[in-house]
């Protein structure tokens, strides 16, 4: 169950808010007692570091442009020979 909070308690305890949804907690905001938002973990996202982020832009620019593997174009004919 989300606990509620008023906007202005949110102002005040921001931090403290971000600490505790870090731990898993969940926050309605209120304005004059009408929920406005919700302030929750955020689930399923995977966040990267900048270097992390670079290599896999230098991965995905590989792949795009694909490995030299020796040899000429090839088809399922040259490939699976019979």
């Amino acid at each position: 169950m989300a606990e509620r909070v008023t906007l202005r308690t949110a102002k005040e305890r921001f931090a403290r808010l971000i600490r505790q949804v870090g731990g898993g907690a969940t926050f309605v905001i209120t304005r004059n007692g009408a929920p406005v938002t919700r302030l929750e973990p955020m689930r399923g996202v995977r966040t990267l570091t900048p270097e992390q982020e670079a290599a896999l832009e230098r991965t995905l620019e590989r792949a795009k442009a694909g490995w030299p593997l020796g040899f000429g174009k090839h088809d399922r004919e040259t490939v699976h020979e019979r």
